[in-house]
């Protein structure tokens, strides 16, 4: 089962449809799926899962970024976890990396700097951030556009960040995420 954790600072905020409905378009053809709220999100929702992806929010939404004591079970977790804009922004907080402004809206060139099973080469992805990640040892930088990080992976726990909004553009690296045996 997918777990997708709603990010958004409001349970059934309009943000729901911008950054959580198109994550469960591409879950509902893979896999059993559930939406969570971050707030309403328990052990037990944990462990009934087998993927996890935390979405994205709207620019100004940044809330999560307050509140990295609800995402300690970050650190804990052992399932293979993608976390989306708010999502990369969430996770590094919770493992203590560094926050810059970095905006970028619209498309913008990703250009993959470490293999990985997610994606290669360089591609167009849609971003809209104005907030990138400083990473710290604990994680690797595997693609890059000319601003900012655009994904991370923890080095040894299935932890990814991507920075872009592949929900919206590039579907594919969604389904690779979820099919990708951890």
């Amino acid at each position: 089962m997918i777990l997708i954790v709603d990010m958004n600072c409001k349970k059934d905020s309009l943000g729901y449809f911008e950054f959580v409905l198109p994550i469960i378009e591409v879950a509902k053809l893979l896999d059993k799926w559930v939406v969570k709220h971050y707030l309403d999100l328990t052990s037990e929702d944990l462990s009934a899962c087998e993927v996890i992806i935390l979405s994205g929010t709207p620019l100004k939404d940044t809330a999560t970024l307050s509140q990295p004591d609800k995402f300690q079970w970050l650190k804990e977790t052992e399932k293979p976890t993608l976390g989306i804009c708010a999502g990369m922004q969430t996770i590094g907080v919770v493992y203590g990396m560094g926050l810059r402004r970095c905006l970028e809206i619209g498309m913008t060139t990703v250009s993959t700097v470490k293999e990985n099973p997610l994606f290669s080469g360089d591609f167009k992805a849609f971003s809209l951030h104005s907030i990138c990640l400083e990473p710290k040892a604990d994680f690797e930088v595997w693609a890059k556009s000319p601003l900012c990080i655009q994904l991370i992976k923890h080095k040894s726990k299935s932890i990814y960040g991507i920075l872009f909004h592949p929900e919206v553009r590039n579907q594919e690296i969604l389904r690779k995420f979820v099919r990708t045996p951890k």
